[in-house]
């Protein structure tokens, strides 16, 4: 599966569709851990977290997707004991870099003059505002912030994608992220736990799925100018 954009060929999905599927899922709160996504399924999940956007395009962040059920067990107890951790069928970690540096901005600029095929000196405006802001500006010292408020874009992006698959998902912020960090060798790498998100299909005992969503209405959240 390639990421390349396609949006020439691309066919609008419904807005019955759209809506019929965020109105469907819902924070999960009891999965069936009998039941698996299947691996064309989370094939499309990845890339639903790869093609997420990001601010400048810098995608700071790495997605670490926990397979191991003894690190689940882990997780689990720094995670409130949420049983989520361990009964969904993907548990999906994302992580925030620590800083942007001179390197990622040129590392970047390589990647982008060789994806569409440009000379690199053509996109040193692009260079100097992302070092302007990111990694000599008055952002730079909010760098993982920043990262971190990414990383949110890659979780909307992914539950939004589940949902359209049929796939249930939980965020979750009930951890401790240094305890992941730990657990997850991300010391020392430049990156660190934001948030989690498990991933795959409810159990028909969650009573939460039966309730309504509770939400305001549009004219008392959307205001038009």
């Amino acid at each position: 599966m390639t990421n390349n954009n396609t949006s020439a060929s691309f066919t609008p999905l419904g807005g019955d569709a759209v809506l019929q599927a965020l109105n469907w899922r819902y924070a999960t709160k009891v999965f069936d851990a009998t039941r698996k996504l299947s691996p064309e399924q989370w094939q499309i999940l990845e890339q639903a977290l790869v093609l997420t956007p990001s601010s400048y395009g810098l995608q700071p962040w790495r997605f670490v997707n926990v397979a191991d059920s003894s690190v689940r067990e882990q997780l689990k107890a720094v995670s409130w004991n949420q049983a989520q951790v361990v009964d969904a069928s993907h548990l999906v970690v994302l992580a925030a870099r620590e800083t942007v540096t001179v390197d990622d901005v040129t590392v970047l600029m390589k990647t982008t003059a060789q994806t569409r095929k440009v000379l690199e000196i053509t996109l040193e405006p692009y260079r100097q505002m992302i070092m302007f802001d990111l990694v000599n500006g008055a952002r730079s010292k909010m760098a993982f912030e920043w990262a971190a408020r990414q990383c949110y874009i890659a979780l909307g992006n992914l539950m939004t994608s589940a949902a359209m698959l049929g796939v249930d998902t939980c965020p979750m912020e009930g951890l401790d992220p240094s305890a992941y960090d730990r657990i997850l060798g991300l010391g020392g790498t430049g990156y660190r736990t934001v948030v989690a998100c498990a991933l795959g299909f409810r159990s028909a005992e969650d009573k939460y799925a039966r309730l309504p969503k509770v939400r305001y209405p549009a004219e008392e959240v959307v205001k038009n100018c």
